[in-house]
């Protein structure tokens, strides 16, 4: 049985994706306002897309600008690659769990308030020439 386990652990380290990448779970903010603002970065050289992040007056600029910034740190420290060549290949946000909530209404009645969690994810890669 461990030898199977041990297999299973090797195949998938050679099938993992070896790009830098980068998350942050359980953000405050709705996917549907973060997912206008990576969409302004994807694609982008890095240095582009952080200029680009630190000018955009959105709440989720700052978060994403520091994922960003852990992404390259990641590349640049641990996978030794070149800054400049740098781009952000895949940018999402995913829906995380929902904080439930109730709001006073008129008549001693409450209706339900959803407060919207997101899982950011940035894998970058290098552009080969």
């Amino acid at each position: 049985m461990a030898t199977n386990t041990r297999e299973k652990g090797l195949k998938r380290a050679e099938t993992r994706d070896k790009r830098p990448q980068a998350h942050v779970k359980h953000v405050r903010i709705s996917p549907r306002k973060v997912k206008i603002v990576i969409d302004l970065i994807r694609g982008k050289n890095v240095d582009e897309a952080l200029a680009i992040l630190q000018y955009t007056p959105k709440a989720a600029s700052p978060v994403v600008y520091k994922l960003l910034s852990s992404a390259v740190a990641n590349a640049v420290n641990n996978q030794e690659m070149d800054r400049s060549t740098l781009y952000v290949a895949e940018v999402y946000a995913n829906p995380g769990p929902v904080l439930k909530r109730y709001v006073a209404r008129s008549r001693g009645s409450a209706s339900p308030m959803l407060r919207r969690t997101c899982h950011i994810s940035v894998i970058l890669d290098a552009k080969t020439k």
